[in-house]
Order: C-alpha cells, then sequence, then structure tokens
C-alpha cells in the first residue's frame, strides 16, 4: 500500500504493529503505564493494514480500540495516583466509563458485521472475546488473561485465513506470553502489596 506516496509492504505494517504488541505485554506483566502506550502504538499499523486488504470492519475497530486504549491509559494512571495517596477520583463514574466503551464497541460490532458470511462469525467471536479481554485487562482482573488466549486462539484461525503469516504466527507468542502474566499475577495477587500500593486482581 501507500501511505503519504510511500509505498510500504503489508510484511512491514504486519510485523511492526506485531513487535508493538509483543513488547506491550512485558509492560503489561508489571501492569505498568507503558503498556498502554505500546499497546496503542499497534494500532496504527495495524490500522493501515486492514485497510489495505479491504478489511475494514477490523481497520474501524482499531480506532475504536484506540478510544478505549486512551482510557484505559488514563485509568491506571488515576489510580496509581489513587494509591499513593496523591488524589481521590470518582470511581463509579471512570469504571462506568468503562463499561460503555465496552459496550459502545460491542454494538458497533454488530453493526457493521455481515452475518451471512462465516468466516464474519469468527471474526465477530474475536472482536467480543476481546471486549471482555480489553475490559477486564483495563481493571486488572486475573482472569483476563486466559480469556486473551482464547482470543489468540480464534484470531489464529482467523488470521490462517487471510494469510496474515506474522499475525497469525503471533498469536502463538503471545498464548505464550499470556500463560506467562497469568502466572505472575497470580504470584503477585499472593504477595503483599507494596506500601502505597493497592492489591488488584480477581
Amino acid at each position: 500500500m501507500n501511505l503519504f506516496d510511500i509505498p510500504i509492504p503489508q510484511a512491514v505494517l504486519d510485523w511492526s504493529g506485531s513487535l508493538c504488541v509483543v513488547v506491550s505485554l512485558f509492560y503489561l506483566f508489571r501492569k505498568h503505564l507503558a503498556y498502554w502506550h505500546w499497546s496503542n502504538a499497534s494500532l496504527l499499523p495495524y490500522f493501515w493494514l486492514f485497510m489495505s486488504g479491504q478489511q475494514y470492519l477490523l481497520a474501524g475497530l482499531q480506532v475504536t480500540y484506540l478510544v478505549f486504549g486512551i482510557h484505559g491509559l488514563y485509568l491506571w494512571y488515576l489510580e496509581k495516583r489513587r494509591d499513593l495517596g496523591q488524589i481521590r477520583f470518582n470511581e463509579p463514574f471512570w469504571y462506568s466509563v468503562t463499561w460503555v466503551a465496552s459496550l459502545v464497541i460491542f454494538v458497533y460490532t454488530i453493526a457493521v458485521t455481515d452475518f451471512s458470511e462465516a468466516w464474519n462469525w469468527v471474526q465477530f467471536a474475536a472482536v467480543s472475546l476481546a471486549l471482555v479481554a480489553n475490559f477486564a485487562t483495563t481493571r486488572k482482573w486475573i482472569w483476563s488473561w486466559p480469556i486473551w488466549i482464547g482470543v489468540n486462539a480464534i484470531n489464529a484461525v482467523y488470521f490462517w485465513h487471510l494469510e496474515l503469516w506474522a499475525l497469525f504466527g503471533l498469536q502463538f507468542v503471545l498464548a505464550a506470553l499470556s500463560v506467562l502474566g497469568w502466572q505472575q499475577w497470580r504470584k503477585d495477587a499472593l504477595e503483599p502489596a507494596p506500601m502505597g500500593e493497592a492489591r488488584t486482581g480477581a
């Protein structure tokens, strides 16, 4: 595809987005704000990748995921300052925003999905599970990890169908990293929280 009259191979977009996602997970292990920066950064190459392949549903979802990602970043920032005793914030409001954002993306997905195509059901299942996983990640809930593994399994099938090989291979890497992240968060939940921090997880 051409971006600002510069030819960019699909493989470049595919692999650059994949690299950002992998890096983001290492920050997610530590529940670090940089997770959201790297995760959001992956959305741009993926947006252009799906646009070039005329996968307009997936391209549009990158935009909505960016909105969700910005919200997650700000929520973690507020929680970090709260845990340090620096501020108090309207928790019911901000947590409700997470619910609303998830619901809006889900409704959008239903509205634009052509369910007469069999492969669109696979895509819809992946998106729906990703919304649940994103929501749980925003709240730092431990069970988000096995949901992500399910998303990876479905995405592997779908990206194999699209012949996006970097994204296909990435799903196996992400699934393995998700197992490690799941173990790390479960271990963290059993340890006393450092001074000034709240222990999260469910």
